[in-house]
């Protein structure tokens, strides 16, 4: 068993770091702790998603196409085909870059003139930013990083009809959807109906998708990228502010070595620790070492942990939960373990993450007195294990 207090996370999730690596629980789901398991579950094409809202994403009536999070099959790898341009390194420095280090800069600049500000603030305006120059959100009107924070609040009512709470919720949650429609996502479609960029909102277009569904690519890009991404930065702000030989080695390293601190802090804390997929065939799972295997029965619900995984010793070496950049990992093992997905569904986006908050981190350390004056308060998100933080104040010599 790994806890809190004798791992260098900051976030406690309850995590064990030893047991069965594929086992069926009391609640009808099949738990997958170990890494080689997890790979296996979430490379497989006899799954298909579960769990992030599909089951209310599945009722809507069958003409309406699906956000690309919630398919699966040929018509999803086609679409990741397709689009895999917008994510490559070699795009992101090129046409992204800039515009990372840009309001990097300026959100900085807001910190010293300030003295001290709220760096979930900060980076959540670079992760906007960022990600609606990926999407195409060109033309969107002043405000859209309020207008997502109030769509993902950092509290949620309980949804529903059976009281005032659920109703509240309920309709507060269609009155944001339509104003990120009118005010966002309404003005970069008509401007790309009359002349097409190189962009996602594009691409979309020329597939045929309706506003209707390009609305709703952009929700779920938003919850996917800006808001995760916004996570990471803060919980790696955390780290470095903590570590005083960590953040010394950062500011020092060359850009590849910050991205094996990046991707070592992601794997040791992931944005969401579980994944969930649902079989549509028999699986068999490794359940140890090589011989033992596990058969998952065609219609079970998976549940993979990968704060978990992310700790197994067999896919990551010695020490699973302590930092260790660059560190030696089995052959097929990612830097950052299990944290951006694996399979059909991994993050596309994961270069970008890494690069912006690269950025968004080297700038803030080499501020003039920069330093944490109080640490984050932490939430946790039961459906996907996943954290929030807030709160997270720092301070620099005013300019």
């Amino acid at each position: 068993m790994t806890s809190i207090n004798d791992s260098a996370r900051k976030i406690d999730r309850g995590d064990t770091a030893a047991g069965c690596p594929v086992e069926l629980g009391d609640d009808g789901v099949w738990h997958v702790t170990g890494h080689a398991a997890g790979r296996a579950v979430l490379r497989s094409t006899g799954t298909v998603q579960a769990g992030l809202g599909v089951e209310t994403v599945e009722k809507l009536p069958a003409r309406i196409r699906r956000p690309v999070l919630y398919r699966d099959g040929p018509e999803h790898r086609e679409h990741r085909r397709q689009t895999a341009r917008f994510f490559t390194p070699r795009r992101v420095d090129e046409h992204y870059r800039d515009v990372m280090v840009r309001i990097t800069e300026e959100q900085l600049g807001n910190l010293r003139r300030a003295g001290t500000a709220d760096l979930s603030r900060l980076s959540f305006r670079l992760a906007v930013e960022v990600a609606s120059a990926v999407v195409g959100l060109t033309e969107s009107r002043p405000g859209l990083d309020q207008r997502l924070e109030q769509f993902f609040p950092e509290k949620f009512g309980r949804p529903g009809f059976t009281s005032i709470a659920g109703l509240r919720w309920f309709f507060r949650q269609n009155r944001q959807f339509l104003e990120i429609y009118l005010k966002d996502v309404r003005p970069a479609v008509r401007a790309r109906r009359r002349q097409r960029r190189d962009d996602l909102i594009s691409h979309l277009i020329d597939e045929g998708c309706r506003d209707g569904e390009i609305l709703g690519e952009v929700i779920t890009f938003a919850a996917a990228g800006m808001i995760t991404t916004r996570e990471f930065i803060n919980l790696a702000a955390w780290h470095l502010f903590t570590d005083d030989v960590l953040r010394q080695r950062y500011r020092e390293a060359a850009e590849p070595e910050r991205f094996a601190i990046l991707h070592e802090l992601l794997r040791l804390e992931p944005v969401v620790g579980n994944l969930k997929r649902r079989t549509t065939a028999e699986l068999e799972l490794p359940a140890g070492d090589a011989t033992v295997t596990v058969t998952v029965p065609a219609g079970a619900l998976v549940d993979v942990a990968v704060s978990t995984a992310n700790l197994d010793p067999a896919a990551v070496g010695e020490r699973p939960a302590e930092v260790c950049p660059a560190r030696p990992v089995e052959s097929g093992v990612a830097p950052a373990g299990l944290s951006f997905g694996d399979g059909p569904h991994r993050c596309p986006g994961a270069h970008v993450a890494i690069q912006e908050s690269d950025i968004f981190l080297t700038r803030l350390l080499d501020l003039p007195g920069v330093r944490m004056v109080q640490p984050p308060r932490v939430a946790i998100k039961p459906d996907i294990s996943g954290y929030e933080l807030r709160g997270l104040t720092v301070a620099a010599n005013q300019a």
